[in-house]
């Protein structure tokens, strides 16, 4: 029986699995590990809290490429739903945590299509620590020390944790007050009111931090911090289209003509009160192909001079979250900094920040009880702990990663991995943010979606997974 593994149950894990079992007949074994308790939901999906929001309407959230309504049809069956008007539902941004449970409800139907189909699903809550390619069989060993050999392996590890602030006092990480997971529920409970909070970082998860911590109860003052400061605008312009973007050729553009591009039809768009989030919506299906053409100097320029802009523009939040957290400014209990940390010490109880303000163009301490790491995901792999099996397998020339340490360097039509001398692994697979430094956009359910039915076609398609008699 061959056998397939899935390093990853969060999206990407699991619908990759749904459609492999959708696809194919039996008989043989996946085997799904998951390093977290948060089985279909991954980090994204698994909310504390039900203020956390989807980032995109309802409309477009199907897990199915073929089913559009997919999402939107089971939420309008789910009790609170069933009386609202579906129009209305469509264009809402809902709760994380309820589209986690759709994910459960789709995982559900992955385990009774396998039984039908005698195909062994099996979910281990483990996770990998370190993974070796020999011949036509990966390794994989687990973290109690339990070794498995599979035929295929698909690595569908989703986002890592970030990276810790770059401080000279690097014993702070060992704080117990210090929070370098912030999706972690623990880093927004037990606080006294009385205290301070810094959040590193004012993007979309410190939104989601401070909607944590109001909801925990915590009345006290809240700082976040970024070279940037705070720059989130909210969703104004939702599904609006501009015919005369279509117009002209798009194709084997430089950076600097996509640039002139942009900003010809932003200046246009000004003129009648509208931001530029059409035009950052009608790039999206374009973005990977744009991404691709570029030369690696111009991809580093983008992520020089250009990124921040983008992601300005890319990363808005629903109105009501965008509303409460300028309210929470208004009022004095959220101050947003545009600045750097110089360094951060902790003594009896207490931790001292300074960092350099860049408004007011001076070094400046803050006394708060907790600092909570925001700041995004950590993409290189050589910055991650020495016992993540990724960082090993880079170590060990198994993979290998893009110029600019975006992520894993992978043939983005078979999905399969290449090692430190370009040779593609015949069995060895990726999927979601690991393809972020091939294709710039691959975290959204759009593309993960997508990913997933491709990657079990190709795996289909090599025939390495058919029924012994069907005489394939």
């Amino acid at each position: 029986m061959k056998t397939i593994g899935i390093i990853g149950g969060g999206f990407s894990g699991t619908m990759t699995a749904f459609q492999l079992i959708e696809k194919s007949i039996g008989s043989y074994e996946i085997i799904l590990i998951n390093e977290r308790n948060t089985l279909n939901k991954g980090v994204a999906y698994n909310a504390y809290s039900d203020k956390h929001l989807l980032n995109v309407i309802a409309a477009k959230m199907s897990a199915f490429p073929d089913q559009p309504s997919h999402y939107l049809d089971w939420v309008m069956l789910k009790e609170g739903y069933v009386d609202k008007d579906r129009s209305l539902i469509a264009n809402s941004f809902l709760p994380r945590c309820l589209y986690g449970e759709y994910l459960g409800d789709i995982w559900k139907m992955a385990e009774r299509n396998a039984t039908s189909k005698s195909i062994k699903l099996t979910v281990i809550d483990s996770n990998v620590v370190d993974l070796d390619v020999s011949g036509k069989s990966v390794s994989l060993i687990l973290a109690d020390n339990m070794e498995l050999n599979v035929d295929y392996c698909v690595i569908a590890t989703g986002n890592h944790i970030p990276a810790n602030p770059n401080i000279p006092n690097t014993g702070f990480y060992n704080s117990k007050n210090y929070y370098q997971n912030p999706w972690d529920i623990e880093s927004v409970k037990n606080l006294m009111s009385d205290s301070a909070v810094l959040i590193i970082g004012n993007g979309l998860t410190m939104v989601d931090t401070v909607f944590g911590l109001l909801e925990q109860g915590f009345d006290g003052r809240m700082y976040s911090i970024s070279p940037n400061g705070f720059n989130i605008v909210q969703h104004r312009h939702n599904g609006l289209k501009y015919p005369k973007l279509a117009d002209g050729s798009m194709d084997a553009l430089s950076l600097y003509d996509w640039v002139k591009w942009v900003n010809r039809y932003k200046k246009a768009l000004a003129g009648y009160g509208i931001s530029v989030e059409p035009i950052i919506d009608f790039l999206r299906p374009h973005t990977q192909k744009i991404w691709k053409s570029l030369s690696d100097w111009e991809k580093e320029t983008f992520m020089i001079r250009l990124r921040h802009l983008r992601n300005i523009a890319r990363h808005r939040i629903p109105a009501q979250s965008h509303d409460k957290i300028q309210q929470l400014r208004l009022d004095g209990k959220l101050h947003t900094i545009a600045g750097a940390i110089i360094d951060i010490e902790e003594a009896d109880g207490k931790i001292e920040v300074k960092y350099f303000d860049k408004k007011e163009n001076a070094l400046i301490t803050i006394i708060v009880s907790r600092v909570i790491n925001c700041t995004g995901p950590e993409t290189d792999l050589m910055k991650l702990s020495d016992a993540n099996f990724l960082k090993k397998c880079l170590l060990k020339g198994i993979i290998a990663q893009d110029k600019l340490k975006l992520g894993i360097n992978t043939d983005t039509t078979t999905f399969q991995i290449a090692n430190t001398d370009g040779k593609l692994q015949s069995n060895l697979f990726a999927v979601g943010p690991n393809l972020k430094g091939e294709l710039w956009e691959s975290t959204a359910v759009n593309e993960l979606r997508d990913q997933a039915v491709r990657l079990a076609d190709e795996l289909i398609a090599r025939q390495l997974l058919h029924h012994p008699t069907s005489g394939n």
